[in-house]
């Protein structure tokens, strides 16, 4: 428990308690001098390696035993930046660099009285994992299970970060799912794009009857404008299944393979010409992509990786697409 003032630091005379501006305050008559109490300055060290977060177990009075961030108090004189690296250092054995401010709170504490705790994002520059003198173990723990800390300033500290990092995130990890090439998808992932591709999938019917009033008035397509429109219509909406299906894992590559396979082998018996063929696949990716711009709300970073996103999965299905329609276009038998 922190310990009140009984007598004054420079005569020794007993202290009283006074009000000034409607504060009570200590007060040495003898000196007529008033003692400040103010908040403690306490830095804080974040430091995050792949969503895990650098904790370290106090060793000494109060909370010995518990959990915290790498912390402690401000030394007269020195930068609040400096503080937050040596305690770093001191407590961990690591050597940072400040990114930035995370978060500033004020905390009531039974042992330390009134506290400021400043907390920073800081990224290792060099040292040695370690426990340091006033701790007795130094580790990462993950930011979805964080243990109970010493001071609630800490876990508040950490809830911040954790939402300055969400959007961040989740475009990382949607953007490591795009790229996963060589990886099976017979099973279910989440995309940020998926919201746009669900737009896309309860909307089927109207982005083929936009397709069906372009591809029957193109002059790249001259092939379908008499052909049978209710022909035409079932054929569009199986490829937007088609793509539906594949953004969401149901189908194999080796699936779409036979179905734009078989598609250029019926484009070619039904007479149309390879170039009007491709050409009637980029307007349905054409209208696909205006149709998910048209219903997305651009008003954040996320948003926009959204539509970057699904471009891309928009592209290389299509790509798939049209090589395989050309593939089956080119070995059928016209015999």
């Amino acid at each position: 428990m922190k310990k009140t003032r009984r007598f004054c630091q420079h005569c020794g005379s007993m202290i009283v308690r006074k009000s000034e501006e409607g504060i009570s305050r200590d007060f040495c008559q003898s000196c007529r001098v008033y003692f400040y109490e103010n908040p403690l300055p306490v830095v804080a060290a974040i430091l995050v390696e792949e969503r895990n977060v650098l904790l370290v177990k106090r060793g000494r009075k109060p909370y010995r035993g518990k959990w915290c961030l790498p912390c402690g108090f401000a030394e007269t004189g020195e930068n609040i930046h400096d503080a937050t690296l040596r305690e770093l250092e001191e407590e961990t054995g690591i050597q940072g660099r400040i990114k930035g401010l995370v978060d500033v709170q004020s905390q009531r504490n039974y042992f330390y009285g009134d506290l400021l705790f400043l907390t920073f994002e800081v990224e290792q520059t060099g040292g040695t994992l370690k426990a340091g003198s006033d701790t007795v173990a130094a580790s990462y723990r993950s930011l979805e299970h964080i243990p109970r800390l010493a001071f609630p300033a800490n876990e508040q500290a950490i809830q911040t970060y954790i939402r300055s990092k969400q959007d961040y995130w989740a475009i990382v990890d949607s953007f490591n799912l795009t790229i996963a090439d060589g990886e099976s998808r017979n099973s279910k992932k989440d995309f940020l794009s998926d919201q746009l591709v669900a737009v896309i999938a309860g909307n089927a019917g109207d982005i083929a009857r936009l397709w069906i009033q372009e591809a029957t008035t193109h002059r790249s397509t001259t092939g379908y404008h008499d052909f049978d429109h209710s022909r035409l219509y079932r054929g569009v909406q199986n490829i937007l299944s088609r793509f539906n299906q594949w953004l969401g894992g149901y189908f194999e590559d080796s699936d779409i393979e036979d179905f734009f396979s078989r598609l250029g082998k019926g484009s070619r018996k039904e007479g149309f010409a390879l170039s009007e063929v491709l050409s009637a696949l980029s307007l349905v990716k054409k209208h696909l992509w205006e149709f998910a711009l048209s219903r997305g709300m651009w008003r954040n970073t996320i948003d926009i990786y959204k539509a970057l996103e699904l471009d891309r999965r928009i592209v290389i299905f299509f790509d798939k697409a049209a090589f395989h329609t050309a593939r089956g276009y080119e070995k059928h038998d016209v015999r």
